[in-house]
Parts: C-alpha cells; structure tokens; sequence
C-alpha cells in the first residue's frame, strides 16, 4: 500500500530517541549526518508527532480560538493546496499553534513543506477554523483511534504522497510499527549510552508486535557513529 514508508531516527546504542546524550558535541555532530541522509531519500514528504512537531517547529505556541468561537465546521477532509512536499502532523486533538501554512527552518530537508495536519473527528470546530483561516490541509483519520491505512490512503489519494519519511516521537513510530506500516528503517546511531530515565525510547508505545527486518546496508559515521538501513522482511516464516 502507497506511501513507502521510511523510518528515519537518530538513536543513541540503548535505542533512546531523546536524553542527555543529545546535548553533547558527538551527538550534534552525528545530527549534521543524520540531515544529509534525510535530504538524500528525497522524500515527498516527513511525519512527525505533536510534540515532536512542538519542540521543532511551534516553539510551543498555543492555537488561538477565541476568533472562531461557536464557528461550526463538516467533518470533510481540506486540501488547502496542492505543494508536492509535505509536513505531516500527527496532532490527533488538534493542539498545535502554527504561525502559517508551510514550514519555515534553516534546514532545506524540511523547510517550505507545505503541513497536512492529522486528525480525529472529535476535534474541536474551532480548531478546524483556525487551520483553515491559516490555510492548513488536514485530514481525518478516525474516531476515537487512529486509523493508519486508511491515513496513508487519503495521503497518497489527495495529495499524491510516494514516500514518508517517519520521524518520531516514539509514541509516533510505534503507532505506525503497530500498524505494520514501516518498510523500511534507516538509524543514525550516536556511540553514547543514555541511562537516564527521562529518555524516550525510539518505539515508546507498549505491546509492539514482533517483525523481522534484513540489515540492507551499513556505513561507518564521523565521531565513531553508524548509519544503518533494514527492509522489512516478507516472509515472516521464523518469527
């Protein structure tokens, strides 16, 4: 099923995805290596989580509401435009503040992405207004859960999506492993161990199924990092 679907993570060796080890100069220097092969999938577009979304892009800003007070808004997917890339946004109850309609960053793999934000039905109708006042695509993709197939269906229906490149957070990647939605894997490992408690582990959601993935490649980094890709495997057979 389209889109391909590239998980794309910069993890310390215990599998953590956030942490101390992010501050140090080894770790900023293996971030510069993991943008480069970000930029090299050429991807049509990237997914994120709302706090990963948050922490990289809204700063934390709040949606302000008050303008659309008892707005009522039909529950049909909005395709503002037409962009060919794209920022997607898992924000099932729509919380996210966005300044406009595309991404703004220093970084040319993730700057003037065009955001496509992923919803719930129960959201809010001023939510809603808001993004359409900020000329936001967004789509629906469940009731009370969200449905990943039927996500990646309307992605590649109404906006012509052929390869994600996946993320984070941690909740994020295993809502989409849960799925079994990942084909393909693609590490930046930084040569630290992270023991600290408060670190988020790269699938952080519970009860993950078993899958099996085939080591297709593996480089050597600067600092003493590694870069690792696996595809997953069809035959599941020995699981």
């Amino acid at each position: 099923m389209k889109p391909y679907v590239i998980l794309h993570m910069l993890i310390s060796i215990d599998g953590k995805i956030t942490g101390d080890y992010m501050n140090t100069q080894t770790a900023s220097s293996l971030c510069e290596e993991y943008y480069r092969i970000n930029r090299a999938y050429q991807a049509d577009a990237y997914l994120c989580g709302r706090i990963t979304m948050e922490g990289s892009f809204t700063q934390g800003k709040k949606p302000d509401l008050h303008p659309y007070k008892g707005v009522k808004v039909p529950r049909e997917d909005y395709v503002a435009k037409q962009h060919g890339y794209y920022a997607i946004s898992i924000d099932p109850h729509g919380r996210l503040g966005w300044y406009g309609s595309e991404i703004k960053d220093e970084d040319p793999g993730y700057d003037n992405a065009h955001i496509i934000e992923v919803l719930l039905e129960n959201v809010q109708d001023e939510y809603l207004a808001f993004l359409i006042d900020k000329g936001i695509s967004y789509i629906f993709c469940g009731t009370d859960k969200l449905d990943v197939p039927l996500m990646k269906e309307k992605l590649h229906s109404l906006f012509h999506i052929q390869k994600i490149l996946l993320e984070g957070g941690g909740l994020t990647d295993s809502l989409f492993l849960d799925a079994d939605s990942i084909d393909e894997m693609s590490l930046v490992v930084v040569p630290l161990v992270d023991g600290s408690k408060e670190g988020i582990d790269l699938f952080a959601g519970k009860n993950c199924p078993l899958q099996e993935y085939e080591l297709t490649a593996c480089e050597k980094l600067p600092q003493n990092g590694l870069w690792m890709n696996y595809k997953k495997c069809n035959n599941t057979e020995r699981l």
